[in-house]
């Protein structure tokens, strides 16, 4: 009996522990191969490194390799690639202060770049894996006494602007008007190969636990899968998602989200587990494919941003470097850079304090 209880234990606590596991791990590839970029870019220019680390914290395994210490750290929430003359001044000929300011560029944009690389890769995986048509933004048809319909939406219109965003795929469809507090939209559609104006559009909208919500009350037209779909709306899709990442942005800085709708490694992991929860459940993994491109995608485009501390902050002072053809004194880019992370440390503590707490509740 003890031994059955124990399996049973042992089953539960797996059943649990092996989605964690699994968007740990994907966190952990994500971290892999933004540091990857760097890491290969500066090899591949001869610049010296010295450690190639994964995680933070203490290293739970680290192995020499001619110049470079390789390394595994227990906190699987970040990773870095240390190089010679990076942070520092170096009389190193392979040192990073010491290379083109190309190549540096080129260097610290790396890592973004496969970050959005990588989504690229997942959102063609999730197109080509659906075993369904590829959404468009052209309206197939209306359910039974749609209101969009009656307020001037017709059937093969194509949208191509809501209130003034031009749409790349169907997930700016999606998001676009998700975005509205009262469901009244300015759009532009093409029709019979026209554009038409249609301002003050009303959509059909209902209320739960008091968020307006709106009401999708039309169907679009789907393409089949081919390889040419694929290719076209694996691009499409991606720019979708850099764009919603800047508006998202866009919102939080104009106060339409708050700090407690943000969230950190632990939120992210968390929202990892409920979907592949619903995708094992449900038989379908697209939505988990999604998430994950957006998050990749997400980490990508907020690393070029020109803030102290991201590598955006080090290219947007490499770019006024490339212009005034000498750089910024390296102990006021360095107060810069440490003010940054310390307020980048800070805004981690607090969105990490908030994942855990919306956790307990």
């Amino acid at each position: 009996m003890i031994c059955i209880l124990a399996a049973i234990s042992v089953a539960v606590i797996w059943g649990k522990a092996w989605k964690i596991l699994l968007a740990i791990l994907f966190f952990g590839i994500i971290v892999m191969i933004h540091e990857f970029g760097h890491f290969s870019t500066a090899k591949l220019f001869k610049v010296k490194v010295n450690e190639f680390a994964i995680g933070m914290g203490p290293a739970i395994f680290k192995k020499q390799k001619g110049e470079t210490l390789y390394a595994v750290r227990l906190f699987p929430i970040g990773g870095y690639v240390s190089m010679e003359g990076e942070d520092e001044e170096s009389e190193d000929e392979r040192a990073f202060n010491r290379q083109k300011v190309w190549k540096r560029i080129i260097i610290v944009a790396a890592g973004a770049i496969m970050n959005i690389i990588l989504g690229l890769i997942i959102v063609a995986v999730m197109l080509s894996t659906s075993g369904e048509l590829i959404g468009t933004n052209t309206i197939h048809s209306f359910y039974d006494n749609a209101v969009s319909e009656q307020n001037g939406l017709k059937v093969g219109d194509r949208f191509l602007k809501i209130d003034g965003h031009r749409l790349y795929s169907d997930i700016d469809l999606m998001f676009l008007l998700s975005r509205s507090e009262d469901g009244v939209y300015d759009l532009v559609v093409e029709r019979d190969g026209e554009k038409v104006k249609l301002d003050n559009l009303q959509f059909e909208t209902h209320k739960v636990e008091g968020v307006t919500v709106i009401t999708y009350d039309f169907v679009i037209v789907g393409q089949d899968p081919t390889a040419w779909n694929i290719f076209k709306n694996t691009f499409k899709e991606a720019a979708s998602i850099v764009r919603l990442v800047r508006l998202s942005l866009f919102d939080l800085v104009t106060g339409r989200y708050g700090l407690s709708d943000l969230s950190g490694p632990v939120g992210t992991i968390n929202v990892i587990v409920d979907a592949t929860e619903d995708a094992t459940s449900q038989g379908d993994w697209q939505t988990l494919l999604l998430i994950m491109a957006l998050i990749t995608i997400n980490i990508g485009v907020f690393n070029l941003l020109p803030l102290p501390a991201l590598d955006g902050g080090r290219l947007f002072f490499m770019l006024i470097e490339l212009i005034r053809r000498k750089p910024i004194k390296p102990k006021y880019e360095g107060i810069v850079h440490a003010v940054g992370l310390a307020l980048l440390l800070i805004l981690m503590a607090v969105v990490t304090f908030s994942d855990i707490m919306k956790l307990v509740k």
